[in-house]
């Protein structure tokens, strides 16, 4: 539990000096050339964003779908032995989601940047 709360903190931390390093950044640019600003902020605050997304964001996504495709199938199961019949659609989705959730990292940073 004290990990989890740790974690979080930390994600936080991280979050808020993103943006606080992005606002003085923003104010340090020359007046009316707005498309610089949000280059060089990107440009400085990309490798924290990755991290924070590949460390903590997909982690905790791919933590609650698992958590609720094994619950699904679970619920899918008790199901069948009352009604015996056998629904799957929910499991798949589920399925397919957290499939996506973890090939994820692989391919969004190909597209971002």
């Amino acid at each position: 539990m004290k990990r989890k709360k740790l974690c979080f903190a930390l994600a936080v931390i991280a979050l808020l000096s993103l943006l606080i390093g992005a606002f003085c950044m923003t104010a340090a640019a020359a007046p009316g050339d707005v498309s610089t600003a949000i280059e060089s902020t990107w440009n400085a605050a990309k490798e924290q964003i990755k991290t924070v997304v590949n460390r903590v964001v997909f982690p905790a996504l791919d933590l609650i779908l698992a958590v609720l495709l094994f619950v699904k199938i679970g619920s899918v199961y008790m199901d069948y032995r009352k009604h015996g019949q056998l629904e799957l659609t929910a499991p798949i989705v589920i399925f397919a989601g957290l499939l996506f959730c973890l090939l994820a990292p692989q391919f969004l940073w190909r597209i971002i940047e």
